[in-house]
């Protein structure tokens, strides 16, 4: 038979999924011997049968009613009796967070009669009738639906006509008339009466409670937090404790190091006279609460003891709600506080330091998601005005400058030395140059895997796509933004990549201390390895304020904590001078102690990680940041965006010749270029591999814009000239080469097989830049990747020519070259048929951005902004396809490819370069499929390492605070 009821004296923390969150802390604390009012919990399982049923499983009320007839016993009192009421809590619990999404109802069991009661064997009289004017509130809303803000009302009328501020300084017959009011409310609004029986009081409030799992507001909030939606909530039925008893009674929260920082301290807040809901819904202001010390010397020294408890027990940041009822602390709450990225990494050194959690958990209790905020500048958020335009938080940060709104205006003001914000309607690989120039790209289209999107993630730049709300007018140029407001070139605004928000004018920049030392601008860092294994180096040797291996046990017997002798970080604060706030300067916090809890996760996370990683580069700067940011080489050197600018002429002249001769010539003005690019590229990547990928983009792309030749020739007619002929061609050959979906049409490997002397251009320039560096003395590591293979076929053919050219290189050199040839599995053939391609591919890489697009039969620079907002509404995705990989699907094509692909070479070597590869939770993903390297934009490094760190670990690619 199913149990369905636990004791609070049955369960502990180990049973969050059955009990929920809140159930198993409560219990645990229980068995920590702490002052926890006794209770029961009613399992998720009894909530996930009534969900899916309508009713209450068979035999709960029965298990429930046996639970609470052991409560009444032990309280010497009946659940609603008349004379000395017994009354209760009853409180949602999931197994992760979801403060506020799901009901509460206080003060079970008060009704007509039962209220004198109270008034009788409590002495108030008030606090009585406030406490049934509570339920009934609560009881009217939650249970019987009655709009909330209808009691608010009745409840602001009767202070307004009293002439008061505050509900404490409503009088017991105020409050009784307002429970009359509230009844008569209920009533009119439901046709039903509140209820007078206890027993069915509890009984509607256990079912509303369980309702609310599916209420709007939990809905939304799962799917923000990627909580399933099957795992229910438990019940927490509670004897009432009561913070509203007057002066020497209160509730409070309280934190036990600053969840903000990480800081130690007494952190939290208290407020008099008041229940726990009071202290959330900020009805009164509440006090800080170190103040509890000054209003309750007792309470607080036990608080205080209780909070040590519960860190050490938890080794970790703990959520507390307590309620003093006339002088004596109950526990009504505990649970692993969340925090922000800064306290998740400077609290995860802490703990460490303090022998609490190895280095290990302390690596598990930080992630990747969190270092990336840490490492992009922000907004001073107290300093933001109205909202110009909102759209998709492409690539995260804070930028600040001018508004442009072509390329070449971009280069022009950056090169005087002004911050431009480049605005378009969609950028395009033209729009490379400007995008560099600009501190921030701004576009009314597109989506998170857009152009925009894909290039200012990799450069590190902010950018916010699909900013609906704003009409570009590049001709004019202009935008104008929803309200009206119109910018022209040259006006200032605020961009928030990490929000997707558009301010009107300059709003304060936060540097990224982390950003800072990863670049080696602090006098750390900046080499990759460095700069972490010296400052775990510094921590060993106790040169980072006393964080290292210092036993703070051993400070805290030399400080002044009382003579706890113990880590008492509690403590501490009380001797700072913040007000009682427990805000204390503390040693090595502040951004270095940032920056050196980053570094020490770092230094551990390449320790335990088995995934290499690499870096999206395409410039010898890129390949130096990423070098810089610890990447093991590159991944991914995308050609195409060597052909833009003034080599772009030289790339129409090979479109547009007649002749293999004029090809030739074409081909022979771009070899030395490219040589030169990827002479650099090496240069940067000495010693390290660095996998460059062959053409890809269709050529009509580094053509000019079909309806701009169009408009230049018409104009031209018009006036009765001539036009120019280059035009005509150049519209020619965009006519001829139109396809209509680019994007599988002539591209990747098939333009290496039609376009003649393309492949062995572009293999020339690789080897000739690897002979030159070896000639220097060098180490040059160059892959030459093939992309968009389909067919075994495709790849022999490639191959052959690559062995060909590379033998005429080590023949002119001197040197041998010899480069490994491999290729991207990007479309659905390809890993099905791994195993045959495997017999040319000396390594595999997985271009998961097409092979998403291929598999799903999306346009992803179409699909984003057209319904992926809707499926993530209607549960089709719990996030973009595009951001975190599809295991499901694609997920299992990458298993099939490397299981097959390894079957015909064992020694395959298998990577990633898609922006999955930079994905916290796909990197997890990776490493379980046995991948051996990521590689993604050089920003994103740091992220990719932390948490192929973390994969080793077993950890998965969430954060540990939820």
């Amino acid at each position: 038979m199913v149990r369905y009821v636990y004791d609070f004296t049955e369960g502990g923390r180990d049973m969050a999924d059955l009990l929920g969150g809140k159930g198993s802390n409560l219990a645990e604390m229980v068995r920590l011997g702490l002052p926890v009012p006794p209770g029961f919990t009613l399992t998720t399982e009894a909530c996930r049968a009534f969900l899916e049923t309508g009713s209450a499983p068979a035999g709960l009320w029965e298990e429930a009613r046996a639970h609470l007839t052991d409560l009444e016993a032990s309280a010497g009192r009946v659940l609603g009796q008349p004379d000395d009421p017994l009354l209760l809590s009853v409180r949602s619990g999931a197994k992760f967070s979801m403060p506020g999404m799901m009901e509460t109802i206080l003060d079970i069991g008060l009704n007509d009669d039962s209220v004198l009661g109270l008034a009788k064997v409590s002495g108030s009289e008030r606090f009585a009738w406030d406490s049934y004017r509570r339920l009934v509130q609560m009881f009217g809303s939650t249970v019987m639906g009655v709009d909330s803000s209808r009691f608010e009302r009745s409840l602001t009328l009767l202070k307004e006509l009293r002439g008061v501020q505050d509900d404490v300084h409503l009088a017991a017959s105020d409050l009784a008339e307002l429970v009359d009011t509230y009844k008569n409310l209920i009533h009119l609004e439901t046709g039903d009466q509140f209820p007078q029986s206890p027993a069915e009081q509890l009984r509607r409030a256990v079912l509303a409670v369980f309702t609310s799992w599916n209420g709007e507001r939990a809905r939304l909030y799962r799917r923000r937090e990627h909580i399933a939606d099957d795992l229910g909530t438990a019940v927490n039925v509670q004897r009432m404790v009561f913070g509203n008893l007057g002066a020497d009674s209160g509730s409070g929260v309280a934190f036990t190091r600053d969840p903000a920082t990480g800081k130690p301290g007494l952190y939290g807040d208290y407020l008099p006279d008041a229940q726990g809901e009071d202290v959330v819904a900020g009805i009164r202001n509440t006090v800080p609460l170190a103040d509890l010390e000054r209003l309750d010397a007792a309470s607080y020294d036990g608080l205080r003891r209780h909070m040590r408890t519960l860190e050490r027990h938890y080794r970790d940041l703990c959520d507390i709600e307590f309620t003093i009822e006339r002088g004596t602390l109950w526990m009504l709450q505990t649970r692993v506080g969340k925090r922000t990225a800064e306290a998740a990494f400077v609290l995860a050194a802490e703990l460490a330091d303090e022998g609490l959690i190895t280095e290990d958990e302390a690596l598990a209790r930080v992630s990747g998601a969190g270092l990336a905020r840490l490492m992009f500048p922000r907004f001073d958020t107290s300093a933001t005005g109205s909202v110009l335009a909102r759209g998709v938080p492409a690539s995260p940060g804070a930028a600040v400058g001018a508004v442009v709104f072509d390329s070449a205006a971009a280069v022009r003001r950056a090169a005087a030395g002004e911050q431009v914000v480049l605005v378009r309607q969609e950028t395009t690989p033209d729009d490379l140059p400007g995008m560099i120039a600009a501190r921030a790209v701004l576009t009314s289209r597109g989506g998170k895997t857009s152009h925009a999107a894909v290039v200012a993630r990799g450069m590190g730049k902010v950018c916010v796509c699909g900013a609906e709300e704003l009409t570009v007018d590049s001709e004019a140029p202009r935008c104008t933004a929803a309200d009206g407001t119109v910018l022209e070139e040259g006006t200032v605004v605020s961009v928030d990549g990490s929000a997707g928000a558009v301010y009107a004018g300059a709003v304060p920049l936060v540097d990224s201390a982390v950003i800072r030392y990863l670049e080696g601008e602090d006098g750390r860092g900046g080499d990759g390895t460095r700069g972490v294994v010296d400052a775990a180096a510094r921590a060993d040797r106790g040169e980072d304020g006393g964080h290292g291996e210092a036993d703070l046990v051993a400070q805290a017997d030399q400080s002044e904590d009382g003579g706890h002798g113990e880590v008492d970080s509690v403590a501490r604060a009380d001797h700072s001078d913040d007000g009682g706030h427990g805000v204390v300067d503390a040693v090595g916090r502040g951004e270095d102690g940032v920056v050196d809890a980053v570094a020490r996760a770092l230094v551990r996370a390449d320790t335990v990680r088995r995934l290499e990683v690499r870096a999206n580069a395409d410039t010898p700067q890129d390949a130096e940041r990423a070098r810089r940011f610890g990447a093991q080489g590159v991944g991914l050197c995308r050609t195409e965006h060597m052909f833009l600018g003034e080599r772009r002429k030289l790339v129409e002249r090979m479109i547009l010749a007649g002749t293999d001769a004029e090809r030739g010539r074409a081909l022979a003005e771009l070899l030395p270029l490219q040589r030169r690019d990827f002479a650099g590229i090496l240069r940067a990547m000495d010693g390290l591999p660095v996998t460059i990928r062959l053409l890809d983009p269709p050529l009509h792309e580094f053509l000019p814009d079909h309806t701009d030749l169009a408009v230049r020739i018409a104009t031209a007619q018009a006036r009765g000239e001539e036009p120019d002929p280059h035009a005509v061609a150049l519209l020619s050959a965009v006519n001829r080469m139109h396809e209509e979906n680019p994007m599988l049409g002539l591209r990747g490997v098939r333009l290496g097989l039609v376009v003649p002397g393309l492949v062995a251009m572009q293999v020339r320039a690789i080897g000739e830049a690897v002979a030159e560096r070896l000639l220097a003395g060098g180490t040059p590591k160059a892959e030459i990747m093939v992309p968009l293979v389909g067919d075994v076929r495709e790849l022999r053919l490639v191959r052959e020519e690559v062995r060909h050219v590379l033998a005429e290189v080590s023949r002119a050199s001197g040197v041998a070259v010899d480069c490994p040839v491999g290729t991207m599995i990007e479309l659905p053939r390809a890993a099905l048929t791994a195993g045959l391609i495997a017999e040319e591919a000396e390594f595999f890489s997985f271009g998961t951005n097409d092979l998403t697009q291929t598999t799903w039969g999306f346009s992803r620079d179409d699909v984003e902004a057209e319904f992926f907002s809707a499926y993530l509404d209607k549960g089709v995705f719990s996030t973009s396809p595009f951001e975190t990989l599809d295991r499901e699907g694609v997920g299992r094509l990458v298993g099939i490819a490397v299981a097959e692909g390894r079957a015909t070479r064992p020694d395959l070597k298998i990577g990633v370069c898609g922006e999955h590869g930079g994905d916290p939770d796909s990197v997890h993903f990776f490493h379980a499929a046995g991948l051996d390297y990521v590689s993604c934009s050089p920003f994103r490094v740091p992220v990719a390492r932390l948490e192929a760190g973390r994969a080793a670990l077993g950890e998965t690619g969430g954060s540990d605070s939820r």
